[in-house]
């Protein structure tokens, strides 16, 4: 079986509305060239200009505008699409969830990955803490699709190979 994925890469701001507009028109341009199976990056729907903004944006799990575009636009092209990340709500108000979520080419939501391994760093004179903002998952994904397997993660997982063993 032959077909093209493609892998969206954009910058986003700190406007949900602009950047799913953005997103749209990247993964039109994506499915005119053939893409059955489109991914879009960490972020894609926000970058805020404080680390809390996304707190500020989440959504409750299968509700809001960032997750209803996810589903309009596989839906819409017939694509499978692995929309980057969303924040969604966890126990904690103060933190979100950063979940990839993947649908299928009717627009249903077929899995959810929570980053699992987040980001620290400081230096003494910088320092950066996603675990401030976000929850941690806890359990690795993969999704069949009629590409075949597929397995989830997200940016910093990648520095740790025993999620993808599993």
């Amino acid at each position: 079986m032959i077909f093209k994925v493609a892998a969206i890469q954009m910058v986003s701001g700190p406007d949900v509305t602009d950047n799913l507009a953005h997103a749209a028109r990247l993964i039109q341009d994506a499915v005119r060239q053939g893409a059955s199976l489109v991914a879009l990056p960490e972020y894609f729907c926000l970058m805020g200009m404080a680390d809390t903004d996304k707190v500020g944006v989440r959504e409750e799990p299968g509700k809001g505008p960032i997750q209803e575009f996810l589903s309009k636009t596989a839906a819409e092209h017939g694509i499978w699409l692995i929309g980057g990340t969303v924040p969604l709500t966890c126990e904690d108000a103060a933190r979100v969830r950063n979940s990839l979520l993947v649908y299928d080419d009717k627009g249903r939501c077929v899995v959810r990955y929570d980053k699992i391994h987040l980001f620290g760093f400081d230096n003494g004179i910088e320092a950066y803490r996603e675990a401030n903002t976000i929850e941690a998952g806890d359990a690795p994904q993969a999704v069949q699709t009629p590409y075949g397997r597929v397995g989830l993660s997200i940016c910093y997982d990648l520095r740790f190979p025993e999620l993808y063993r599993k």
